[in-house]
């Protein structure tokens, strides 16, 4: 059994950057499409950030240019760089991870399968 484990969230002004781990352990996240997501009070889950098996990654359009997704797997744990953090990019976030075949980058929940706790980003004006 994949397990996600996430941290770095904090509470920052506009404009500075944060940075978030997803620690994983069970497997190996290199066989998986890995993504983050993000809700906000009274809103949907959205998804930020994915990148699939093969390093190929996808971005939503309201943080392309300010996130970048990565992965180190020789510590099997995926990465969210945030710069230039503004307040509606306040939310918890998630990790998660798909096993399945046809994950395609994915930023929609449906492919993935495997979820951590989630960790708080606050940004404030």
């Amino acid at each position: 059994q994949l397990q996600l484990v996430e941290s770095g969230g904090d509470s920052v002004h506009q404009r500075e950057s944060l940075r978030l781990s997803c620690a994983a352990s069970g497997y190996t996240i290199g066989t998986f499409c890995m993504a983050w997501f993000r809700q906000a009070p009274g809103k949907e889950r959205e998804g930020v950030a994915a990148i699939d098996r093969s390093g190929y990654m996808n971005y939503a359009n309201s943080v392309r240019g300010r996130f970048t997704i990565s992965e180190d797997n020789a510590k099997n744990t995926l990465y969210l760089q945030m710069d230039s953090l503004k307040p509606e990019d306040t939310a918890m976030y998630y990790c998660a991870a798909s096993d399945g075949v046809y994950c395609f980058r994915s930023l929609t929940t449906g492919p993935y399968n495997y979820w951590g706790q989630g960790t708080q980003v606050t940004v404030s004006s």
